[in-house]
C-alpha cells in the first residue's frame, strides 16, 4: 500500500500527516487556518489522496509557520508513500478553469525538487489569510517532496479563485503523476533507473 504518516514537531509548530495515494479523496485537515483547510480538502478531492493533517502551531504571531512547516510534512508524507516510484507515471499537468481563473500546473515527481512561481494576487490577503503564504506551501511542498513543479497564472482577477484554482490543478497534476501505469509494470520510470 502506498501510504505514509510523518510527525514533524518544532519549536514553532507540532504537525501529523497521513496519507493514501490509493484513496478516494477523502480528507480531514485540521490546522486552525481555515481558508488553509479549505484548499488542503480541494487538494485531497481533486488529487483522489486520502489526507489527514492536524497541526498545532504559534498563529498568535502569524500562519506563515503553520502553513509552510505543513507543505513541508505532506512532502515528506508523499516522497515516504512513493518510495522507489515503481510503475508510476511521474509527470503530470492541468489547465485547471474557475470562473474567472485559469491556473496550469505541470510537474515531475523526479527527486529534484523546482518551483517555478508565476502567479500573482490582486490582493494581499484572503479574508485573513496572507496570499504569500499560497507560493509558500507550494515551496515547501515541492521541495520536501522532491518534486519539479511549475505554476502559472493565466487568467484571473478573483484571489480566492486564483489560490484555489492553483491548488486544484496540483491536485489533477498530482493524481495524474502517482498513478500506476499499466503499460510500466514496477520499473522505474527513468532511463537512470533511479529517481
Amino acid at each position: 500500500m502506498r501510504k505514509a504518516s510523518i510527525s514533524r514537531k518544532t519549536s514553532e509548530t507540532e504537525i501529523s500527516v497521513a496519507i493514501n495515494l490509493d484513496g478516494t479523496g477523502a480528507y480531514a485537515c485540521h490546522t486552525g487556518v481555515g481558508f488553509f483547510d479549505h484548499m488542503l480538502d480541494q487538494l485531497a478531492r481533486h488529487a483522489l489522496i486520502d489526507l489527514e493533517i492536524t497541526a498545532s502551531g504559534d498563529l498568535h504571531i502569524d500562519d506563515h509557520h503553520t502553513v509552510e512547516d505543513c507543505g513541508i510534512a505532506l512532502g515528506q508524507a508523499l516522497a515516504q508513500a512513493l518510495g522507489e516510484k515503481r510503475g508510476i507515471r511521474r509527470y503530470g499537468a492541468c489547465h485547471l478553469a474557475m470562473d474567472d481563473a485559469l491556473l496550469r500546473c505541470a510537474l515531475d515527481l523526479s527527486g529534484r525538487p523546482y518551483l517555478v512561481w508565476n502567479v500573482e494576487f490582486p490582493s494581499a490577503r484572503i479574508g485573513s489569510f496572507d496570499t504569500e503564504l499560497v507560493r509558500e506551501f507550494f515551496q515547501a511542498f515541492s521541495t520536501h517532496g522532491g518534486i519539479t513543479l511549475h505554476m502559472d497564472k493565466l487568467h484571473g482577477i478573483n484571489a480566492h479563485h486564483i489560490a484555489e484554482a492553483a491548488f486544484k490543478a496540483c491536485a489533477r497534476a498530482l493524481r495524474e503523476a502517482v498513478e500506476v501505469d499499466p503499460r510500466k509494470g514496477d520499473a522505474i520510470p527513468s532511463t537512470k533507473g533511479a529517481l
